[in-house]
């Protein structure tokens, strides 16, 4: 069976059993989460959220300067006030650099990407500390409260990296 049939299966089962169509657009938490779109890191489970209480935006890398956009968007029409940036061990954004990746885009799909920054990093904690102070920094972003943390993927525990 196919993904996509699986998730259709899947839905028909959860939608016979919806019944949180009342919830308010505005997350109830008032939280936006940056997170790697690992499929190791579950962040509403990592961190406790259920539907309806928090922004979460995921990436290659949960990168902060590629979500930058949705947390103004968050922020200015939806009233989030708070920011939790969630990186994790075992990234695969710490194994390729720019150079390797736009050499296998070049070779594999024959289109030059020199211009594209694939924003990987090669220190797990620095990454963290780089992105929450990408938001800090901008004037884009609210003065809020902006967290950063490394998801340990073998044990499922955060460690807060910057507050």
């Amino acid at each position: 069976m196919s993904a996509s049939a699986e998730f259709e299966a899947a839905n028909e089962k959860y939608a016979a059993s919806f019944n949180k169509g009342h919830l308010q657009l505005p997350p109830g938490r008032k939280v936006v989460v940056v997170a790697c779109m690992d499929a190791r890191l579950d962040p509403a489970k990592a961190l406790g959220l259920n539907e309806g209480d928090a922004h979460v935006i995921r990436n290659a890398g949960g990168r902060t300067v590629e979500a930058l956009r949705s947390i103004v968007i968050s922020q200015q029409l939806l009233g989030t006030r708070e920011i939790a940036v969630v990186h994790h061990t075992d990234c695969g954004m710490l194994t390729f650099s720019d150079a390797d990746l736009r050499s296998k885009v070049r070779q594999d799909l024959g289109e030059d990407v020199d211009h594209f920054s694939f924003l990987p990093f090669s220190d797990l904690k620095q990454s963290v500390v780089d992105d929450v102070s990408i938001l800090k920094k901008s004037p884009l972003v609210l003065d809020v409260s902006i967290t950063g943390y490394i998801y340990d993927v073998k044990t499922g525990k955060l460690e807060k990296v910057y507050a």
